[in-house]
């Protein structure tokens, strides 16, 4: 059997009946639109070959998979997984289902298709902060620390799709621990984090991130930064411009979600305890300079 198949040559197999035909992609992508004598076994899914193995019993018949564009690995993941298990003549269909339907041939559904949301509509977005997170990452050579910190308000103004500007604040006082397991520890990990050792919380009870542009990142793909962030942070009274990669999508609903991993250098901001750079002789006392910030966020246009 080759590698491959055209639209042409699987028309004829499926007149002949000498062929099973295995659509690779979501279920409900199925549901929306499958060549009508196809069955369905998501590759994504780990029970893929247990499906498989319900669908298509025999090993030694004709098997063809598409997926929908054939021009990413999803159908050759699913011959190479179908081979590795013991199908002997499996093919993939060229080009996919845009190339069968491109062909003339028909296509069937049992649900409509799905309105793709292919870019962000402008507006003001106030973030969720019950269901928005910031997660910190604070290391030494021997351990690391990490914990959350509440995002108390905030807001996004998008203008062609991009942020233009925005104000995010963080509550420094919910600073919480979430690997240590021992009350004591934990208690005085964050008695030190909040003390003048670092974010001197009682004279500075907010961290305030101020957006003031982003760029679109070109060519990314889903689960890729697809915009890069500018604006300027404030910790301690202390103000410096950072910029970093974040993906930002809309969901179905309408509602704005974004992710972003960032590293800071904390002495810029006069957080200095155990710095390296800034003292001699630390020994256990150390810590790592750089700080890891994790922003999950979701945000909701104002109507």
């Amino acid at each position: 059997m080759n590698a491959t198949i055209t639209a042409q040559e699987l028309q004829q197999l499926i007149k002949s009946g000498t062929v099973s035909l295995v659509d690779v992609l979501l279920p409900e992508d199925f549901a929306c639109r499958h060549i009508a004598a196809a069955t369905n076994a998501c590759v994504y899914e780990m029970v893929f070959l247990d499906r498989i193995a319900e669908c298509v019993p025999e090993r030694d018949g004709i098997v063809v998979v598409y997926d929908d564009s054939g021009a990413t690995l999803t159908a050759r993941t699913a011959k190479e997984k179908l081979e590795r298990a013991g199908y002997r003549n499996v093919a993939i269909l060229e080009g996919g289902l845009q190339a069968w339907q491109a062909s003339g041939f028909a296509v069937e559904s049992s649900a409509s298709v799905p309105v793709p949301a292919s870019a962000v509509p402008d507006g003001v977005y106030r973030i969720d902060a019950e269901k928005s997170v910031l997660e910190w990452i604070g290391r030494n050579i021997n351990n690391r620390h990490h914990g959350r910190i509440t995002i108390s308000s905030g807001e996004i103004v998008l203008t062609k799709g991009c942020p233009v500007s925005g104000r995010f604040v963080l509550d420094m006082s919910t600073i919480t621990n979430l690997d240590l397991q021992d009350d004591g520890w934990r208690n005085m990990l964050l008695r030190h984090l909040k003390s003048d050792d670092f974010f001197d919380v009682e004279r500075y009870p907010t961290a305030i991130f101020e957006v003031r542009g982003a760029t679109v990142i070109a060519g990314a793909t889903p689960g890729t930064p697809n915009m890069e962030i500018a604006g300027l942070l404030t910790i301690k009274e202390t103000t410096k411009p950072i910029s970093f990669p974040a993906i930002i999508a809309v969901q179905e609903d309408g509602t704005l979600k974004a992710h972003a991993v960032i590293d800071l250098d904390r002495t810029l901001w006069n957080v200095c305890y155990g710095s390296g750079k800034l003292y001699e002789r630390l020994g256990m006392h150390l810590v790592n300079d750089l700080i890891s910030i994790e922003l999950f966020i979701i945000a909701r246009e104002v109507k």
